[in-house]
Order: C-alpha cells, then structure tokens, then sequence
C-alpha cells in the first residue's frame, strides 16, 4: 500500500514506549501485571483481540441455544395424550405420557398444573430461540466485524498508531461486556420467551413479576452504548488519522465498509435506545405507552424497533461485505473491479436502510403504504447487485490461489446471493403475504446473517490470523472445516426454504408430521455446522500453541497493516507510512515483504522491508 517514509519518529513517542519495542502481544513480566496492562490498554490491538475472544464466547453460547433449538424440534411437541394423578404421602402427583413414555410431570397440589406441564415444551423452545436469536444479533454479529477486526485493522490499514479517542474506545469495551454479562445472568436465571424482538405485547406482559425480561432488555439497551461510541470512534479516525498521501479513494474497502457501518450505528443506534427505555418504563410503571387499554398502540414498538433494526441489518452485512473485498482482491492477486462503484454502493445501502423499515411490517400497515414500502425495498438490491458483480468480474481471468480465506469468499458468494435473492419474494406484497412469518423467512435470515456475516468472519479471521497473532494455521484442517461448515450450513437452513414454502410457521415447537423429515434434516446440518466450527476452533487453538512463525505478508498483499510486523508492534509503525500507490495495484507494484522475483512487475517495487 505504501513506501516507508524513512524519516524517524525519534527513540520515543508522546507518552514515553519505545516504539521499537517488542509486540502488542509482550509480556510485562509477572502475570498480575500482564492482566492489569490488558485491563487498562489503550492500544486498539487488545481491545479488538478481547472483543474477539469476547464475541466468539458469545457465538458459542448462541450456537448452544441453537443446537438445543434443533434438537427440541427433531420431534414436534404435543400436549399430554392422558393425565393420572397419584395421591402419595399426602400430596398428588401427575402422571402423563409423553411419546411413548409414561412418566411423572409437575408435583402438582391443586390438580391443575398438567395444564402446565403440558406447556413446559412451548415454553422451553420459546426460551431458547429468544436466547438464540438476542445474543446472536445483539452480542455477536452487530459488534462482531466492526468491534474486532475493525478495531484492530482499521488504524493500521490507515496507517495510524490508533483510533482517534483511545479511551473511549476502552470504555466501549467495557459496556460490551457489562451489557453481556446481564444477558448471561439472564440466561442462567432461566431466559425470557419474548422473542429476540421483543415485540409488544410479549415484552411487557411475560414473566410480569420477575425481573428477567427488563434485565433483558437492558442488556440490548446497554449494548447499544457500546456500538455508537464504537461507531463514532470510526468515522472520526477515517477523517483525521489517514496517513500522508492517502486520499479518500486510495483507502481500501474494508475501510469504506466500516465507515459506512459506523455512519449507521451512530444514527440509528439511539432510536433502540430510546425505544428499549420506553418499554423498561412500560413494564416497571405501566405508563401505557404501547398497552392499548391505556391508550397506547403496540404497533409502535414494531415501528421504532424496526427504523432501527432494518439499518443494523446493514451494519450486521457491510462489514462482511468488506472483508469480502479485500479478500477477494489479494487472493486473486488483482486489482478490483470498479473500486469506486463498490465504495459507494457501501454508503448508498447505508442511506436506502433507514427508508424501508416497514416490509417488516406489511401485515400491520395499509396497502398505500406497505406499497411505497415493497418499491423502496427492491432499492436495496442495485448497490447490493453492483458489489456482487464487481466481485465476479474481479475473479474473471484472475490467479486465484484456492485456500481457506478464497474458500470462505467463494462461499459467501454462493450463500449470501441465495440470501438476497430470496429476499426478493418477501419484498413484494403478493408473494409475502403467503411467506409471512414462516420458515421461509428464517432461511432468508441465516443466509443473508450467517451465510452472509459470520461466513465472512471466519474468513476474514482466516485472513488476517498470521498478521493477529504472527502464527500460521493448518491450511488443510482449515478446508476441511470450511467443508463441514458449507455443507452443514446449507442441510440445515435450505430445507428450511421447503418447510416455509410448504406453511410451516416460524416459532412454534409443534408441528404437523409431515414437516417431521425436514426439520430431522435440518438438525442434522446443525450438527455438521459444529463439526466444522470445532476444526476451526481447534486449529486456531493448534496455531497458537504449535504453528509456525507467520512472515509479515504471507498473502503478499498490498494494504497498509502488511507493512509492519507480524504481530505489529505496540504502535503499529517504526515510521510514519507515505501511501504512494493504491491498495490493490497488484500489477505495478511488489507487496512489502515479499521478493520481487515471486511477483514480477511492470514497475519498482514499493519501498516496504525485504
């Protein structure tokens, strides 16, 4: 991306490092200091590495509630067949069956809790995919790009030596975890069954004597903090912090995709703010602001809810879509296709999310407006369309090198057009009407989210790995996790496209037998996603322990964060860097680090370390 400017910073900076020191990753010595230093760092590095390890245990809790969701529906729950109640030692007991099994329910003392016991199922399932669903959008894709490989690639592909308010970017952090860790007590407190919407009137009449639900809804409440400080400490480094020769369209694209992201997370963040603290004050004052017997309205809640949960769909996607960028440009080894039409199809998507909240909403509006609102959808779909296909044009007639990083792109490829095009029916009135607020929709979501988001996190963390953490993994445990998690990934979520199509609603755990052998399948593709996701985890944990030295850009890639060492340095340079090339001028310009006989040019090299 640049030539080193090889003027010297002098022996040390403002605040007295040495900036020749070692990595971020150095050890202070004793343990106790080490955990104090990572405690109160300023350095973007850790903060983007323990949100990293903070958003993969999430990911890990969400995926448990998955996998129990899965398992909950390999068979339809049914009331009772038949009660008998035991009189035993003064007390009655409840017995009933359940399948074939004929077992003890709920102790039961006024002969009324079979009605229960036979809910005890629903209410479980309902549990679990509020879990599933409210750590997975809250604590895991919303932050999961932006906060840690944003945090940590950002400055440095800038060619800063940190964000531009260092500790505000701690502070976020800290709201990260203490907003988490009022969804895990929640959790080990037995959940909430609101659904991850929270939708009104759900939210404010279940669990109405227990603190679950409003502890909840704070932990969404407290997040949101964490993203508009993360957001705002983003846009302000893009501004200021470029280093010298680097004009707006000489950034690379994982910086403009952040950028967008972070224009949206600073609008739109404080409606669900405010939204989130109305119904904390709904539920602990019954002020009747959605209760229409108090003259409120609870479509409004689906209103404010989804002016700002349409835009966070985008902040979920476009970091996603910029890891795809620059992996498909430096694993194909050329430069990208139409730079300027993807850079701003990233700033047109963000400004086309806040205009078509209501397709969410088609059942509850008129047909003048869910009308404007079904023509303003398809909007989405040019920028969204133009990136796909400069992605495409960019692989044409390119030297692409197939490992995990290119092997992720290529599926999110696949996966995330499945997503959008299925978008399209539950854009139109006619077709929606009947896809509604069935598995159709679920299907849609995980492709665009997961097949979309996460697919391209773990390729991205495959990416940037060696330069994270200067280790290398094992490339073939790498595909063959890639593997697992592709075919798993579709088992289970393209059956559910034929569940949907065929009328099965989404949150219900009862259904007819007929749906029986789709859902088995799709449990079964769950269980081939955890495989894959344990490779993974496993060769990461491989890498750390055992791999062997990265060198500084095993990609030979061209952007800024290759420059420096692997892991980078406490602050990120030995020299300010002079950008005097774009960040993919593959054919005119040798990568740092690497040797100009493996990249012959057209040109000199870049003044990058040999």
């Amino acid at each position: 991306m640049s030539a080193i400017d090889h003027h010297a910073s002098g022996a040390h900076d403002a605040h007295g490092h040495d900036p020749h020191g070692g990595s971020y990753l150095t050890s202070r010595g004793s343990m106790f200091a080490d955990i104090k230093n990572w405690a109160t760092t300023v350095d973007h590095k850790k903060i983007g590495a323990m949100y990293l390890v903070a958003v993969l245990f999430m990911f890990f809790l969400g995926g448990v509630a998955a996998l129990a969701l899965r398992l909950e529906l390999l068979e339809p729950v049914r009331p009772l067949e038949a009660a008998v109640e035991v009189e035993r030692g003064g007390k009655t007991y409840v017995y009933g069956y359940e399948g074939q099994l004929f077992k003890e329910m709920v102790p039961s003392e006024d002969g009324e809790t079979f009605v229960q016991s036979a809910a005890k199922g629903n209410v479980l399932y309902n549990r679990l995919f509020t879990l599933h669903g409210a750590i997975m959008v809250f604590m895991v894709i919303v932050p999961g790009v932006p906060a840690s490989l944003g945090n940590f690639f950002l400055p440095l592909m800038l060619g800063a030596k940190d964000v531009a308010f260092p500790r505000l970017n701690l502070l976020s952090w800290y709201i990260y975890v203490t907003g988490s860790i009022f969804a895990v007590a929640v959790i080990l407190a037995g959940g909430v069954e609101t659904g991850w919407t929270f939708y009104t009137p759900y939210s404010t009449t279940t669990d109405a004597d227990h603190w679950r639900t409003t502890l909840m809804v704070a932990s969404a409440f407290v997040l949101g903090f964490s993203s508009i400080l993360t957001g705002l400490n983003f846009v302000v480094t893009t501004h200021k912090l470029r280093a010298p020769g680097m004009g707006w369209f000489d950034m690379p694209l994982f910086v403009w995709g952040i950028y967008a992201t972070s224009i949206i997370q600073v609008l739109a963040t404080p409606v669900i703010g405010i939204t989130l603290l109305l119904l904390i004050f709904e539920r602990l004052f019954h002020i009747g602001i959605f209760d229409p017997a108090m003259g409120g309205d609870p479509v409004l809640f689906q209103h404010f809810f989804w002016f700002y949960s349409h835009p966070v769909v985008y902040v979920m996607i476009l970091p996603g879509m910029a890891i795809i960028s620059e992996l498909i440009a430096v694993h194909s080894r050329k430069n990208i296709f139409g730079y300027k039409a993807i850079a701003f199809a990233s700033l047109g998507i963000a400004a086309v999310s806040f205009i078509v909240w209501g397709h969410h909403m088609f059942a509850s509006m008129g047909e003048f407006g869910s009308t404007i609102f079904s023509a303003l959808t398809f909007l989405v779909a040019i920028p969204t369309a133009v990136k796909i296909f400069n992605w495409i044009a960019t692989l044409y007639k390119a030297s692409i090198a197939i490992n995990t990083p290119m092997l992720y792109t290529l599926g999110f490829l696949f996966l995330f057009t499945i997503g959008g095009l299925t978008g399209l029916p539950l854009g139109a009135l006619a077709t929606d009407l009947h896809l509604h607020d069935s598995y159709f929709v679920v299907a849609h979501f995980h492709y665009v989210m997961m097949g979309g988001t996460i697919i391209a996190l773990v390729g991205g963390l495959h990416h940037w790995w060696p330069k994270m953490f200067g280790k290398m993994y094992n490339e073939k445990a790498g595909m063959v996790g890639w593997a697992f998690v592709f075919v798993g990934f579709n088992v289970t979520f393209f059956t559910q496209f034929f569940l949907g199509t065929r009328g099965m609603p989404r949150r219900y755990a009862s259904y007819l037998d007929e749906f029986q052998f789709l859902h088995q399948l799709s449990t079964l593709g769950s269980w081939l996603l955890l495989i894959g996701f344990l490779v993974h985890l496993f060769n990461f944990i491989h890498s750390l322990a055992a791999g062997p030295k990265a060198p500084p850009n095993p990609w030979g890639a061209l952007t800024l964060e290759w420059e420096t060492e692997s892991p980078p340095i406490e602050h990120n340079f030995h020299h300010e860097p002079l950008v005097t090339h774009g960040p993919y001028d593959f054919e005119t310009v040798v990568p740092p680090h690497c040797d100009p006989a493996d990249f012959p040019v057209h040109a000199t090299p870049s003044g990058g370390h040999h």
